[in-house]
C-alpha cells in the first residue's frame, strides 16, 4: 500500500469530513526545508499558513534541531509533580522576563485548548478561593474561537463547533466584536473599538458579580476570519475588567510569538492581562506545548495548606523537557536574530506582494497586522474555500481559507522574492477559484 492508502485506512484526520478524500486525495509530505514542504511525488508547496500557524522559523530549522539533539542526550521527560528540570525553569524565567515580570508564574500543558481550559479553571478557582463563589461565568467576543475541548467550546462562538456538542457545553455570554470591518461610513477602526467597549461595559455593569473573566484574542480574531481591531479595545477592556472586578484572559495562542508585530500582542496596547495563553509557535512548530502565564496575585490565592485551595489540573507531559528545549531555542532565535525588528521589513514585503491583490475586483477588506495579512473574496459561491485551497496547491502554495477569507501567516523566513511569489500565485489561484 502507498503512504496515501495507509493514511486513509488508519488515520482519522482533524476537522475533516473523511469522505471528501475520495475525490480530494491527501498529499503525502516527505520532508520540509525552510518555508517549503516537499510531497512524495516531488511537488513542493510554500507553507504560507505555517502548518496551522505553528512553524515560525522554517521546517527542519538547524538551530532548533541541534538544541533538541543535545537535550535528547540528557533527559527526554520527567513527571513535573514533585520534580523539576532546567528547561522548564529557564523557559518560565525567560517568559516572565519578557512580560517585565508582570506575569511571573507559568503553568504548562500540551495544546492551545488545554491552555484555555487552564485559564478558565484558574480564574473561577481564584474567585472561589477569594470567597466570591458566585463568579463562575465567562464572557467572550462574538465570533470568538478558543479551542474545541468542552470548556474551551463554552467561550467559542462559532456555530459549527459549538452546536455540534451543545449538550456538553455550558455556553458563555458574548459581547460585540470590535472587528474593524464593521465600520460605518466615515467611522474609524478606533471608533468601532470604542463602540464595542461601550457594549462590554453595559454587559459588565449588569453581570460582573457572577462573571469570572473576559477572554479575548488580542488584535486579531483568527478563526472567525482574521477579524482585526484597534488596540484601543484592549486598553478599554483592561480598564473595565479592573473597574468591575473581572479577570482578563488574553488568548495569544495564535497571535503571540511575534505574529502581530510585537512578541506578545498585548504589548501593542500597553497592557497585561491576568492570564496569558501561549501555544502554537512557542515551540517553533516542533513539539506540542502550551502554557498559561499569570500574576503573583493569582498565584498567592492558591498558596495554602489545604489541597482544595491548590490548582487541580495536570497533564502527563506537562513541561516536557524536549518541548521546553524547542521553546528555548525558539526564544534564542528571536533574541539573536533580532526577529521582531526584521519582521517589520518582512511584513512590508508581504504588503507589497498584496498590492497585486488589491486590484482584483473581488478583493475586499485587505488588512494586515504584522505577519498576518488577509482579505475577503466578495461574491464567492458555496464551496469557495475548498476550490481555492485546491487551486492554491496547483499553484505551489499551501493556503486554507476560512470561509471566503484568504489569509497569509507564513514562517518568519520568507525572502522578498518568496513574498512576491506568494502574491502572484495567490492571485492566480483566486482567479481560478472564482471562475
Amino acid at each position: 500500500m502507498t503512504l496515501l492508502e495507509r493514511s486513509l485506512a488508519a488515520v482519522w484526520h482533524p476537522c475533516t469530513q473523511m469522505k471528501q478524500h475520495e475525490t480530494l486525495p491527501l498529499i503525502p509530505i516527505v520532508r520540509g526545508e525552510g518555508p517549503w514542504l516537499y510531497a512524495e511525488d516531488g511537488s513542493r508547496y510554500l507553507d504560507a499558513v505555517s502548518s496551522w500557524w505553528v512553524n515560525l522559523f522554517g521546517h527542519c530549522n538547524a538551530h532548533i534541531n541541534q538544541r533538541l539533539r543535545e537535550q535528547l542526550e540528557r533527559l527526554e521527560h520527567v513527571i513535573l509533580a514533585g520534580f523539576t528540570h532546567e528547561p522548564v525553569v529557564r523557559l518560565s524565567e525567560e517568559l516572565a522576563a519578557l512580560t517585565g515580570h508582570a506575569l511571573g508564574h507559568a503553568f504548562y500543558a500540551s495544546d492551545g485548548a488545554s491552555a484555555t481550559e487552564i485559564a478558565l479553571k484558574m480564574s473561577m478557582h481564584y474567585w472561589r478561593n477569594s470567597g466570591q463563589t458566585e463568579k463562575t461565568r465567562f464572557v467572550s467576543l462574538a465570533g470568538s474561537y478558543h479551542g474545541e475541548t468542552v470548556g474551551a467550546l463554552a467561550v467559542t462562538d462559532i456555530a459549527l463547533f459549538r452546536e455540534s456538542y451543545a449538550p456538553l457545553v455550558r455556553a458563555a455570554a458574548t459581547v460585540p466584536s470590535p472587528d474593524a470591518r464593521q465600520a460605518q461610513p466615515g467611522e474609524t477602526a478606533r471608533a468601532v473599538a470604542l463602540r464595542a467597549a461601550a457594549a462590554l461595559e453595559g454587559w459588565l455593569a449588569e453581570h460582573h458579580r457572577e462573571t469570572a473573566a473576559l477572554i479575548v484574542e488580542p488584535l486579531v480574531q483568527c478563526a472567525t476570519g482574521m477579524a482585526m481591531y484597534d488596540p484601543e479595545y484592549l486598553r478599554q477592556a483592561r480598564a473595565l475588567c479592573d473597574k468591575y472586578g473581572v479577570h482578563l484572559i488574553a488568548d495569544e495562542i495564535a497571535v503571540g510569538c511575534g505574529r502581530t508585530g510585537s512578541f506578545f500582542a498585548c504589548e501593542s496596547a500597553g497592557i497585561w492581562p491576568d492570564f496569558l495563553c501561549l501555544s502554537k509557535g512557542i515551540s517553533g512548530g516542533y513539539l506540542p506545548l502550551s502554557l498559561v502565564l499569570t500574576t503573583d496575585q493569582v498565584y498567592q490565592a492558591f498558596y495554602a495548606d489545604e489541597v482544595t485551595r491548590g490548582f487541580l489540573h495536570s497533564h502527563s507531559y506537562t513541561g516536557n523537557p524536549l518541548a521546553c528545549t524547542a521553546a528555548l531555542a525558539t526564544l534564542e532565535i528571536f533574541r539573536d536574530g533580532k526577529v521582531i525588528e526584521r519582521n517589520k521589513e518582512r511584513a512590508s514585503w508581504l504588503a507589497q506582494a498584496a498590492d497585486l491583490l488589491a486590484e482584483h475586483p473581488a478583493v475586499r477588506h485587505l488588512r494586515q497586522q504584522g505577519m498576518i495579512l488577509a482579505f475577503d473574496a466578495e461574491g464567492a459561491s458555496p464551496g469557495f474555500a475548498q476550490r481555492f485551497h485546491q487551486a492554491a496547491l496547483a499553484e505551489g502554495i499551501l493556503l486554507r481559507p476560512i470561509g471566503n477569507t484568504i489569509y497569509w501567516m507564513p514562517p518568519y523566513v520568507l525572502t522578498q522574492k518568496q513574498c512576491q511569489y506568494l502574491g502572484v500565485q495567490t492571485l492566480q489561484a483566486l482567479s481560478k477559484a472564482l471562475s
